[in-house]
């Protein structure tokens, strides 16, 4: 069975650990430029000088925030989508599913890390290097899968995969009220043809990833904004 909840961080009871669970909600809920350390301190029933003993400074409090969820997230996810009964085919076609399982907890308030980002001068690249790493441990992830399921070019359903996501996170974020249907609104998960990782008689297939409505084959990607979020129908090279 599926953990909605699986994915938020776990903290103890230490003074460190009541400030790291005030910050995480708050940055998470409210914004890291919105919530200031008085409120954090508050929240966490702790003085601001254990604030300063712990962490050492407010920048430094949300790095530690942004570790601790993205830790969560990126175990929780990688267990939900190795759930699916099947081969690594099976597994990439449950990543959208399990986007639809985050979007409807109660604690969905986007991406920490591109939020983050959002919210950093553009100018730091401390941010995005953060949120970068936390995506390279889902990319990994989705790129054994791909090569697994005997893609042609892994690397390219990869990133067309997370393009996908991140897509589907911000649309999730914009429009609360259709976040279940961004989920299916990008076809209910990663959707493989069935010539998939396989070469047929004579010319071979150039089979498409369709994340909305009939697989296409086309010679070129092409992106195109569907009914409720992002569609990608996306040329699969032969595999061997």
């Amino acid at each position: 069975m599926s953990d909605a909840s699986g994915f938020e961080p776990r903290f103890g009871a230490t003074p460190r650990d009541k400030l790291l669970e005030a910050a995480s909600t708050l940055f998470c809920r409210d914004g890291i430029n919105a919530t200031g350390v008085d409120r954090i301190v508050e929240a966490a029933g702790t003085a601001k000088t254990t604030l300063y003993k712990c962490f050492g400074s407010k920048e430094k409090l949300v790095e530690a925030v942004l570790e601790a969820e993205g830790e969560a997230w990126r175990t929780w996810f990688v267990a939900e989508v190795n759930r699916s009964r099947g081969g690594a085919r099976r597994k990439l076609e449950r990543i959208f599913k399990v986007l639809e399982i985050w979007f409807a907890a109660p604690r969905f308030y986007g991406c920490p890390f591109i939020n983050a980002v959002g919210e950093a001068t553009k100018t730091d690249d401390r941010m995005r290097a953060m949120a970068l790493a936390h995506k390279t441990v889902i990319l990994d992830e989705i790129r054994r899968l791909a090569r697994e399921a005997g893609a042609a070019d892994p690397e390219g359903l990869t990133h067309q995969a997370a393009m996908l996501i991140d897509g589907a996170i911000v649309e999730g974020l914009l429009d609360p009220a259709r976040r279940g249907a961004v989920g299916r609104g990008v076809g209910g998960g990663l959707r493989l043809p069935p010539g998939f990782g396989r070469r047929t008689a004579g010319r071979p297939r150039m089979p498409a990833i369709t994340v909305q409505g009939s697989a296409v084959p086309v010679r070129q990607p092409r992106i195109s904004i569907a009914r409720w979020g992002l569609q990608l129908n996306a040329k699969l090279p032969k595999s061997t």
